[in-house]
């Protein structure tokens, strides 16, 4: 979906002042092209061909994470290696021109070819084949000695990391001294310790935002709410992903706490789900909404993302969610109470200019021109 075909909506205009920052978020990581199948009835049986009733190729990685920023309507720039591939070629265009993401942080690498996902849908989860190998840094000017990519990021409103138990990214310090609030979520731990010193840019982080799971392991506790209020003595605002019951977040400046419950939809894929969640609640936080409203956005963006196929590709702009408001206020059985819940939305959407829903995956990588 090109940002052409979705009414501008700035989530921040009532903010900005001229010494602000050009980019609003900051963000890197690894591109790969992502090649989805849906429609699957079960998991691939082996000495067999299965047939997927749907596909769609994209960005994804990280280009999950700057797609669905830059579709809410923030300025984000993405630092990240390309293959000089046509995979490499057909994401950076995706990215840039479809977009409207700032790659002037990025580089393409000559002769390295671009990461691969294929991810396989099927009863509400996913299965990922993923090749590729890391790409090599930037070479470095002359005279100069080559360090970390990135070394030096933008100034920015905020930064959105990965967190990796063992490892520190320079660039996260860095950008929380240039004044960015600093939004982390966490994978698996492989190593199996569970050790929230093991994550030292922990530190530099304005929002935690891992699932049920994972903050019940780091902490120790035996339910994700307790969970929270313990992960709130180690970082300023934590947010706990529960599934299919919503999320619950704990502002540890006030003691404020707040509890959404999720959208009930048909989910079509979970690809990147957790990444439009983190980056609606990225948004609301930016704009200063009040806790429970950005829960409440960050769940909604990330339920009408898995109506549809697709990382990047499934990512809600503004389109999307004032059609969904518009259509889920007809629903003559519809809860008044829950309807209220996301009354706060009337303020920020455009008219709809199209009906719900709203269909965007392509199944192949481009047509030429004619």
């Amino acid at each position: 979906m090109s940002t052409e075909s979705s009414p501008a909506v700035d989530p921040l205009v009532g903010l900005r002042v001229p010494e602000d920052p050009a980019c609003d978020v900051f963000l890197t990581g690894t591109v790969f092209l992502d090649i989805v199948f849906t429609g699957l009835d079960s998991a691939p049986v082996r000495g067999t061909e299965s047939w997927a009733r749907g596909m769609g190729s994209s960005p994804g990685g990280v280009a999950n994470m700057a797609t669905a920023l830059a579709r809410l309507g923030l300025r984000t720039s993405l630092a990240a290696a390309f293959g000089d591939d046509h995979y490499g070629e057909y994401c950076w265009d995706a990215l840039e021109q479809g977009e409207g993401i700032d790659l002037s942080m990025s580089h393409t690498v000559p002769g390295w070819h671009s990461p691969v996902t294929v991810s396989m849908a099927y009863e509400g989860e996913r299965t990922m084949v993923s090749h590729g190998h890391e790409a090599p840094l930037p070479a470095a000017a002359p005279g100069t000695e080559r360090r970390t990519f990135p070394h030096c990021p933008p100034r920015a409103r905020a930064a959105v990391a990965s967190l990796t138990p063992g490892r520190s990214e320079p660039w996260v310090a860095a950008a929380a001294r240039h004044g960015a609030q600093i939004f982390a979520d966490v994978g698996w731990d492989e190593t199996g310790r569970w050790d929230l010193t093991a994550l030292p840019d922990l530190a530099h982080c304005a929002a935690f935002l891992p699932n049920a799971e994972e903050a019940m392991r780091y902490t120790g506790r035996d339910t994700p709410r307790a969970a929270a209020h313990a992960l709130a003595e180690h970082v300023p605002l934590a947010v706990v992903t529960l599934g299919a019951e919503g999320a619950y977040a704990v502002d540890a400046a006030t003691g404020t706490t707040a509890e959404v419950p999720a959208i009930d939809v048909a989910a079509l894929d979970p690809t990147g789900a957790g990444d439009v969640f983190v980056a609606g609640f990225v948004t609301g936080t930016l704009a200063d909404w009040p806790l429970a409203d950005r829960l409440a956005f960050a769940g909604l963006t990330a339920a009408l993302s898995v109506q549809e196929f697709g990382g990047s590709l499934s990512a809600p702009g503004w389109a999307e969610i004032a059609a969904w408001w518009q259509q889920v206020r007809t629903f003559e059985a519809q809860d008044p109470a829950a309807l209220e819940r996301y009354s706060f939305l009337e303020r920020l959407l455009p008219a709809a200019s199209r009906p719900w829903p709203l269909r965007r995956a392509v199944p192949t990588i481009g047509f030429r021109a004619p």
